[in-house]
C-alpha cells in the first residue's frame, strides 16, 4: 500500500490549527458530491465513461499499430498528462539509441520545433492526434492546419488515414473535421475539463500507442474514485477530504505557496501536471496557493535555499518511493576521502538525500505532507492522479470557489484573437489599441 505520513504536516503556524476537518463542512460537501455525481458531473470520479472508452479504444488500437511516431497536438491539460505518463512509464524514448516508438508533443507555439518535425518525421510513419475538448483551441487548431498541409503534401488523398481526433462528443471544429473526412474520433466526456482529463482518451491514447498498460491506469483511478462515488456520505473520512482540509488550513494560516517535491526521478513531469491542476482550479477571487514544481535531488541545488531559509509561506507535498532501483554498486577503489561510500549502491544516494531534505524541511517548520509510493507503475499513477484531482475539487468547495472553470484564462485568449483579426472582437481590439498606445518606460541592455 502507498502511505501518506502526516507527522510533519501540521508544522509551523498549522500547529495551532485543528487537524480534524469540521463535520458540518464535510456533511455539506457530501451532499454536494452526491448531487454532482447524480447530475453526471465529476466524470473522473464516477467513471461512467469507462465502458464506452474501452470499447472505443479497441476500435482505435489497430489504427495505432502501423506507426512509429505519434505527433500529439495539444496544450495545457491536453498535453501535460501525456508527457508525465511518457516520462514515467516509457523513459526509454529519452535514452541513447532508442529505436522504438516515439511520442512528440506540440504543446506550444514553437515554430522552430514544428518545422524540425516536418523535416525529420516521415509522414508515412506518423500518426497525428489533435486534442481539444472544444475543438477551438487556437494554438492547437493552428498546428492542425499546418500539420494537415504537411500530411497532404506527403501522403496525398490518404492524409486523413494518419489522423485521430480527441474532442467533444458532438460539437466543435475538430468534430466537424472528423465528420467531413470520416476520421476516427474519441470523446472527451461531458463535464471533464482538460486538467482533469489525463485518465480519459486524452492521456490513454498516447499511453496505448507507447504500449503502456492503459487499463491499469484506469484500475488505479477506480481504486480511489469508485469508493467516493459509491458512498459520497463518507466523504468526511476520505483521504481526499483530509488533503483538502490540510490545503485550506495552509491558506488560512497565510501559506501562499505549495511545493510539489518529487524524489521519484522518472516522475519529474508530474509537477507541471499538478501545477496546472492546482493553479487553474484554485487561483480565483484572490484565493489559492501558488503551486511550485520541484524535483529531487536536482532542486536541492537550485531551489532549496529558498525553501528552507526564505519566507515562511510554503507548504510541501513530498513524494518518494523506497522501492526504486538502486543501480550499480559503488566501486571499491575509491579515494580515501570517499571510502565511506564503499558498499553503497548509487540509488542509496537518492534515498539518503530524500530523507535529509524532508528532515531539513520538517526542522525548518515547513508543513510537510509525505507520500511514500509502494511502487511507480501505471496503477499507482492512476491512483495518485485521481487522489490529487479529487482533493483539488474538494479544496475549491471548501474555499467557496468553482474548481472546474477558469474564467481569467479567457481574457488573454480574447485579446490574442483580437490581435490576429478575429471578427466580432471590436471591443477587445480597441482595448489592445489603447494599451499599445499607452506610455512606455523602457531600458535597453
Amino acid at each position: 500500500m502507498h502511505t501518506i505520513d502526516w507527522s510533519n504536516a501540521w508544522n509551523g503556524r498549522l500547529a495551532d490549527v485543528s487537524c480534524a476537518p469540521a463535520s458540518s463542512a464535510s456533511a455539506s460537501a457530501a451532499g454536494r458530491l452526491a448531487g454532482e455525481l447524480k447530475a453526471g458531473h465529476l466524470p473522473f470520479l464516477h467513471m461512467a465513461y469507462r465502458s464506452k472508452l474501452e470499447q472505443d479504444m479497441q476500435v482505435v488500437l489497430p489504427r495505432l499499430k502501423p506507426f512509429k511516431h505519434l505527433l500529439l497536438l495539444g496544450i495545457g491539460g491536453s498535453a501535460l498528462g501525456a508527457r508525465a505518463l511518457q516520462k514515467a512509464l516509457y523513459p526509454q524514448q529519452d535514452r541513447p539509441s532508442h529505436t522504438g516508438r516515439c511520442l512528440w508533443i506540440a504543446d506550444n507555439v514553437d515554430a522552430d520545433t514544428l518545422d524540425a518535425w516536418f523535416v525529420r518525421l516521415d509522414p508515412l510513419e506518423t500518426l497525428v492526434v489533435p486534442i481539444s475538448k472544444s475543438g477551438g483551441t487556437i494554438e492547437t487548431v493552428a498546428q492542425y492546419f499546418l500539420v494537415k498541409s504537411w500530411l497532404q503534401a506527403g501522403l496525398g488523398r490518404a492524409w486523413h488515414e494518419h489522423v485521430v481526433f480527441i474532442t467533444d462528443p458532438a460539437k466543435g471544429f475538430f468534430r466537424e473535421e472528423a465528420n467531413r473526412y470520416n476520421i476516427p474520433t474519441l470523446d472527451v466526456p461531458d463535464h471533464l475539463g482538460g486538467r482533469y482529463s489525463v485518465l480519459s482518451a486524452v492521456g490513454l491514447v498516447p499511453a496505448a500507442f507507447l504500449g503502456l498498460d492503459w487499463t491499469a491506469l484506469l484500475d488505479g483511478a477506480a481504486a480511489v474514485a469508485l469508493p467516493l462515488a459509491a458512498r459520497p456520505e463518507g466523504l468526511g473520512t476520505s483521504l481526499a477530504w483530509k488533503l483538502a482540509h490540510w490545503a485550506v488550513s495552509l491558506e488560512k494560516a497565510d501559506y501562499s505557496q505549495l511545493i510539489f517535491f518529487s524524489y521519484i526521478p522518472l516522475w519529474s513531469c508530474f509537477g507541471a501536471w499538478f501545477c496546472q491542476l492546482w493553479a487553474e482550479s484554485l487561483g480565483k477571487n484572490g484565493k489559492g496557493a501558488m503551486p511550485l514544481p520541484a524535483v529531487g535531488v536536482t532542486d536541492q541545488h537550485s531551489l532549496q535555499q529558498m525553501f528552507l531559509d526564505g519566507p515562511k509561506n510554503k507548504g510541501c507535498l513530498f513524494l518518494t518511493c523506497p522501492s526504486l532501483s538502486v543501480g550499480h554498486d559503488m566501486p571499491t577503489d575509491l579515494p580515501e576521502q570517499w571510502a565511506w561510500l564503499k558498499g553503497k549502491r548509487f540509488g542509496d544516494l537518492l534515498q539518503a538525500e530524500a530523507l535529509g531534505t524532508s528532515m531539513a524541511m520538517a526542522q525548518s517548520q515547513i508543513p510537510l505532507l509525505q507520500f511514500a509510493m509502494e511502487r511507480t507503475d501505471a496503477h499507482a499513477i492512476g491512483a495518485l492522479m485521481t487522489l490529487l484531482m479529487a482533493a483539488t475539487v474538494f479544496t475549491g468547495w471548501m474555499l467557496d470557489i468553482d474548481p472546474l472553470d477558469q474564467p481569467a484564462v479567457e481574457l488573454g485568449k480574447q485579446l490574442a484573437n483580437a490581435r490576429l483579426g478575429k471578427p466580432g472582437c471590436d471591443a477587445d481590439a480597441a482595448r489592445l489599441d489603447a494599451f499599445l498606445k499607452g506610455q512606455t518606460w523602457e531600458d535597453k541592455f
